[in-house]
């Protein structure tokens, strides 16, 4: 017991030593994208491009440079789902992977993504957003095809916000929105 009780304080002890000389992260990346400055000045300004660069008509092309100017160095984008045999997987991308699997989908359909309700919590240089969306193939489709929430991380460097990690998870036949994310925008908490 006193061994593994010394093995942990040693682990502690060189942790917290290599903690306290750590570099802070890095948020902009080396060769910045082309982005519009406005896109990071606040959470609602981030967020809404995020709906926006996504959306359009089909083969309309994306402002993928914009995206990518969205979202911190190795920053993910996961989607949660059923596996075919059974239980859910996280299917985890980079901005570029993301990009590449969506181009020829976005070329054959419309896409528009729309965020009808949000849950915002905030605390210094971090927030989280609980998006709730709606997909539709035309902006002015009757009903979406399908509705989910986006839970969004980001963090702001000083100078702007950027898009940390992004995790998605769509309503289905087992897993309706719960009426609370579905009440409009709810005040950030926090900070």
């Amino acid at each position: 017991m006193k061994r593994w009780m010394r093995l942990g304080l040693a682990a502690a002890l060189a942790f917290g030593a290599g903690a306290s000389v750590a570099q802070p992260i890095q948020l902009a990346p080396a060769q910045p994208a082309t982005a519009r400055e406005a896109d990071g000045a606040s959470v609602d300004a981030i967020v809404a491009a995020l709906y926006d660069v996504i959306s359009g008509p089909a083969g309309v092309p994306r402002n993928w440079n914009r995206m990518r100017a969205l979202f911190a160095p190795d920053a993910k984008l996961m989607g949660i789902a059923a596996r075919p045999e059974g239980g859910f997987g996280l299917r985890a991308m980079t901005v570029e992977d993301y990009i590449s699997r969506n181009m020829s989908a976005f070329n054959t359909s419309g896409f528009y993504e729309r965020e009808i309700s949000r849950t915002t919590d905030a605390f210094g240089q971090l927030a989280h957003v609980f998006s709730t969306y709606e997909l539709l193939r035309s902006p002015n489709d009757a009903r979406p095809f399908m509705r989910g929430i986006n839970s969004i991380q980001l963090a702001h460097d000083g100078k702007r916000w950027w898009i940390a990690n992004l995790v998605w998870r769509a309503e289905d036949g087992g897993l309706a929105l719960p009426e609370r994310y579905l009440q409009g925008r709810q005040q950030p908490q926090g900070r």
